[in-house]
């Protein structure tokens, strides 16, 4: 059994990490350079991250398995989960850093993989969409504010300005965008001509290797340097605290299956490659951000592997 999960895991998780080394290869030998990458990196933002969460929303049936608690649930985690991460980031010196470590700390794979792992196991993944609904909303909303707050261009936009800027970041953000247009079309149930899905299924393809590789050509390993400590907690935080606070919690209330195997996606798989893009588009250098998203994506196919053994072992899943 473990070494069935590890293998998941691994499947999971180093095509991921492939595609940044690939990145990084690129960048090397001269095929992607610093203005590619930032262009790639602002087509995602405004294209295909979008149109991935469209897709994934769009023709999820919320009516039918719509749970009031677990929603909620996701809700209340994500929230705490921000926090926690907000009281890490005070640790570090550098204010203009504090925002990526945040974003890293408490951002996961929640809409790339969690459909995909759920379904993996379950073979459907409805409570997945719901933990979405639950939890990638307010990544994007608190991601705005803090990258907003904490960006090296706020002195650009002090005192009123900067708060419209920050609302106007909130309404504007094309990934909040496409999860609202997502779930009204889901809602309102209207259908998709087979031209429309195809295309709109072309671009969420693109989103994760297209964002993977820009960031794998945007790291710089020597502005890395001196970043692994505060790298490291950021990762513990990620793949192990919010699993060890927030899942034994999951338990008590009564989740188990599918819903549980959700929450453990929403709370210890990878920092997503999309905080990376986020990041970059508000002014920060994104150097913690990749490496955060490189160090717990290696890391992720062992955490992963060991939450599921445990939940297994003692019947939850």
């Amino acid at each position: 059994m473990f070494l069935d999960n590890l293998i998941f895991s691994l499947n999971a998780t180093l095509p991921v990490f492939i595609m940044m080394i690939f990145g990084k290869a690129a960048f090397s030998l001269g095929l992607l350079d610093d203005h590619t990458t930032a262009k790639i990196n602002k087509f995602n933002f405004k294209t295909t991250l979008p149109a991935l969460l469209f897709a994934d929303l769009s023709k999820a049936d919320f009516r039918s398995v719509w749970d009031t608690k677990f929603v909620l649930f996701c809700v209340f985690a994500t929230l705490l989960s921000v926090g926690i991460a907000v009281l890490y980031s005070l640790m570090h010196k550098d204010k203009s850093e504090r925002g990526e470590i945040i974003q890293a700390a408490y951002r996961s794979s929640a809409a790339v993989l969690g459909i995909a792992f759920v379904k993996n196991i379950y073979g459907e993944a409805a409570m997945a969409a719901l933990m979405i609904i639950g939890t990638v909303p307010l990544y994007n909303i608190a991601a705005v504010v803090i990258l907003s707050l904490t960006s090296p261009e706020k002195d650009k936009n002090k005192g009123k300005s900067l708060l419209i800027t920050t609302l106007k970041g909130i309404v504007t953000n094309p990934i909040i965008i496409g999860i609202i247009v997502g779930i009204l079309w889901s809602l309102l149930k209207i259908p998709q001509p087979f031209i429309f899905e195809k295309s709109v299924k072309y671009l969420s393809n693109m989103a994760t290797p297209l964002s993977l590789i820009a960031l794998g050509a945007s790291f710089k390993i020597s502005d890395a340097k001196g970043k692994l400590p505060i790298t490291l907690g950021t990762a513990f935080i990620k793949l192990v605290l919010l699993c060890g606070i927030f899942l034994p919690l999951a338990v008590h209330v009564g989740f188990r299956g599918e819903k549980l195997i959700a929450i453990l996606v929403m709370l210890g798989s990878a920092t997503t490659g999309s905080c990376f893009v986020m990041a970059k588009n508000f002014g920060h250098k994104g150097t913690i951000t990749a490496f955060s998203v490189m160090l717990t994506t290696l890391l992720s196919s062992v955490t992963l592997t060991v939450w599921l053994f445990i939940l297994k072992t003692v019947n939850y899943i």
